[in-house]
């Protein structure tokens, strides 16, 4: 758990503070990515969850309800995970789902173009 929160806070200071709501698009996406982050923190997988924060810093939208989703389904998965002692997967399996999570999440949240930036 005490590495939980450096994670966790990290995260939220990365995210601007003025940045404005989006819709909820993304947000299963986003929900799945902290799902398995806390299966990897609860089965100290830490290249797997490394892997995961890089990738949810790196596509996911940088705004509050983004971040909250995620540290809410990282929690979540996490307690499930560490109550329920089910056998925990490999790092490289949970970073090839989280990987084929942000594939759905760069359709449900395209980048922007250039002229959008």
């Amino acid at each position: 758990m005490k590495r939980l929160l450096p994670l966790l806070c990290s995260l939220l200071l990365a995210l601007p503070a003025g940045a404005t709501e989006l819709a909820d698009n993304g947000l299963a996406e986003i929900r799945e990515l902290g799902s398995l982050n806390g299966q990897a923190l609860a089965c100290a997988q830490k290249e797997a969850a490394a892997r995961i924060k890089r990738l949810m810093i790196d596509f996911a939208p940088k705004v509050r309800n983004y971040g909250a989703v995620f540290e809410e389904a990282t929690n979540q998965a996490f307690l499930t995970q560490t109550q329920d002692q089910a056998g925990c997967q490999s790092d490289a399996i949970l970073t090839f789902q989280a990987e084929a999570v942000v594939k759905r999440l760069q359709v449900a949240i395209p980048a922007p173009t250039q002229t959008e930036k």
